[in-house]
């Protein structure tokens, strides 16, 4: 089903203060307008750092966000896997970079289908690894997203995206985090923290956040907020290594987002 010729390519900017991106918007486009680089740089950086630009012209942002779970695991019998044994269990990740940036933000994604049109979070769009491993998402049969919706910019006009991955471009990433930051003075008043390349689904840090809030902005205090937050990840002998990859990588983030304010 081709659903280019529908009118959902146009970016808007809502009475609220915030963002309309329409279904079938490139990510080229997106990545480049205006609106979206000064009040949302997270999803600018997040785009350019997902493909290179022969790939960002032809995608779409549903396309981006729709993506199904990398899987390296399947043909491995020493990792858990749910498309071999429903409920077992998933070593996988997600391979969105756009995601994990909109997790960053609270957009919410919009969508319409036979009974009619509702909004998902984005943080609630992608189900956990469960006993139905052919679904990667909570939307129903027949329902299409339309657009994305990004709250007025509030910390997002002060967000960064950054992704480690094996080579600097063209990579899936091992660890990726998206941060937007609110600080008065040296101390956070509230920050938004997501995290990519180590979960199924994008990992919106809120463990991490509350840590944060309210505390001296300083490289101990965010290292102690990824520690709280990792504390409970369960990794396998391959991966174990991207826990403290993700704790040094949201440190260096949050410490060069503040140092630039």
């Amino acid at each position: 089903m081709d659903v280019t010729g529908l009118p959902l390519d146009r970016v808007e900017v809502l009475p609220d203060g915030g963002v309309r991106i329409g279904a079938t918007v490139r990510n080229s486009d997106l990545a480049a307008h205006p609106e979206v680089r000064e009040r949302y740089p997270v999803v600018s950086q997040a785009l350019l750092a997902g493909a290179p630009p022969q790939l960002r012209n032809m995608a779409t942002l549903a396309g981006n966000l729709m993506q199904r779970t990398r899987c390296p695991y399947f043909l491995n019998p020493d990792t858990p896997c749910n498309k071999r044994e429903p409920g077992s269990g998933c070593a996988a990740v997600h391979p969105s970079d756009l995601a994990v940036a909109l997790c960053a933000v609270n957009v919410v994604v919009c969508v319409r289908g036979d009974t009619g049109a509702r909004r998902i979070p984005v943080t609630a769009l992608y189900r956990r690894p469960g006993d139905r491993p052919e679904l990667d998402t909570v939307l129903q049969h027949g329902e299409l997203v339309t657009a994305v919706e990004l709250p007025a910019p509030a910390m997002a006009a002060r967000s960064r995206y950054r992704k480690v991955g094996d080579r600097a471009a063209f990579s899936f990433a091992l660890v990726s985090v998206a941060v937007a930051v609110d600080t008065d003075g040296d101390r956070v008043r509230d920050a938004r923290i997501a995290f990519g390349g180590l979960a199924t689904t994008p990992w919106r840090a809120r463990r991490a956040e509350a840590v944060l809030r309210g505390e001296p902005a300083t490289a101990d205090r965010f290292a102690a907020g990824a520690l709280e937050e990792l504390a409970t990840a369960r990794t396998v002998r391959a991966n174990a290594y991207r826990v403290a990859l993700a704790c040094d990588t949201l440190v260096a983030t949050l410490c060069a987002l503040c140092e630039e304010g």
